[in-house]
């Protein structure tokens, strides 16, 4: 009986040990969970708004640079977008940029309006 009565505290013993090893977890999950939903998922989501930004490039767009230049689309290809930036005399001023580095798409005349 005394065995019986050992191997029941042993067993009670080890199920409490168990939950306690889950509370003792318990912070670490949750602060990853608050870790996903505070930096992890946002930033996601501008990844995914920026990918779709310059996928609908389209020749005669406006768009600032993440240098900061402003201008308008003139010729896309697979990776490269040309810019014009500046009309000197009768010649425009171009510059090649990966499209990557376009940060946003102006509305139609907004070049202008500056």
């Amino acid at each position: 009986m005394a065995a019986l009565d050992t191997l029941t505290l042993i067993t009670a013993q080890a199920s409490l040990g168990g939950d306690n090893a889950l509370m003792g977890m318990l912070p670490i999950i949750l602060m990853f969970v608050i870790l996903y939903f505070l930096m992890i998922r946002p930033q996601m989501k501008r990844q995914k708004e920026h990918r779709n930004m310059v996928a609908n490039l389209g020749k005669g767009d406006e768009v600032i640079t993440n240098g900061g230049l402003l201008g308008k689309v003139t010729k896309i290809t697979d990776s490269y977008i040309t810019v014009e930036v500046s009309s000197l005399a009768e010649k425009p001023v171009e510059a090649i940029f990966q499209r990557s580095a376009v940060t946003a798409i102006l509305p139609k005349g907004t070049i202008k309006a500056l």
